[in-house]
């Protein structure tokens, strides 16, 4: 499997560890931040455990104010528990982009947020993997959030063949997927993205795009094949139904159109 060729970065800078910070004092940045939960801060609170909070984290600006970078629910908790202090490790000299990528940093360390946030945070944070898939989405005039027309589902889908294969596959993928079944919801699923996404990355060199988009539609509409990989990848069993194996599935039946008519030395293996 490839790896990832991208990395989240942060200058060295100063950190105060254990500070105790008055809540009233701490602001939330919606840039930065993933969107706040009100009905979760208020779980928290009712079950609210004051030695168990733990530390938040927060960047002191060039100007003195106080930005919640990560623990926003757990701040939130303890103005409704009535809690009037928390502790925290203050970050100095963050630009707000930087900021933005600690949050990243510290999420894929714990719990990660919506991956839609996290799209959000790293446009924010103007990190490449979410700036390079952003600017692919726009070239194609679509956006990242809801499967519509002109709107792309899989967040973590798209994300994971730009990580993987580069913004260039990407955007091949996109081409072909329209190419293939026009512009409706059906094509931009995740699953039909998926599969595209992984044969172009694998062997994109061996590819005429062109072709591979008429063979994908001689195969069937986009809601054939969709049908057709939740089909086979249900027939492998519980542990094969996942996202995962759903793409992997797509691949390899992107591979068969792709390979339909063609001598075995021309072929490729999936």
């Amino acid at each position: 499997m490839p790896k990832a060729r991208y990395a989240f970065e942060l200058p060295t800078h100063h950190v105060d560890y254990g500070k105790e910070i008055v809540i009233g004092d701490l602001n939330i940045d919606p840039q930065a931040q993933r969107t706040l939960n009100e009905r979760r801060a208020q779980t928290i609170a009712n079950g609210m455990v004051r030695e168990a909070i733990g530390s938040i984290v927060v960047s002191e600006r060039a100007d003195g104010d106080l930005y919640i970078v990560d623990g926003q629910h757990r701040w939130r908790a303890c103005a409704l528990a009535g809690i009037p202090t928390i502790m925290a490790e203050v970050h100095h000299d963050l630009t707000q982009a930087e900021e933005a990528i600690l949050f990243l940093i510290k999420n894929r360390e714990s719990h990660k947020p919506r991956p839609i946030d996290e799209y959000h945070v790293g446009l924010t944070g103007g990190v490449p993997l979410f700036v390079d898939t952003d600017r692919i989405l726009q070239k194609h005039g679509l956006t990242l959030g809801s499967t519509s027309t002109n709107g792309v589902g899989a967040v973590s889908g798209v994300l994971q063949i730009t990580d993987r294969y580069g913004s260039s596959t990407f955007d091949r993928t996109l081409t072909v997927a329209e190419e293939a079944w026009g512009r409706a919801a059906e094509t931009w699923d995740g699953m039909l993205l998926g599969g595209i996404g992984m044969f172009l990355g694998r062997w994109g060199d061996l590819v005429d795009d062109k072709e591979l988009a008429r063979k994908l539609l001689d195969a069937g509409t986009a809601a054939k094949w969709r049908s057709e990989i939740l089909s086979q990848s249900s027939r492998g069993g519980f542990n094969n139904s996942g996202t995962g194996s759903r793409v992997s599935t797509s691949y390899r039946l992107v591979a068969g159109a792709w390979n339909k008519g063609r001598r075995a030395g021309n072929r490729i293996e999936a």
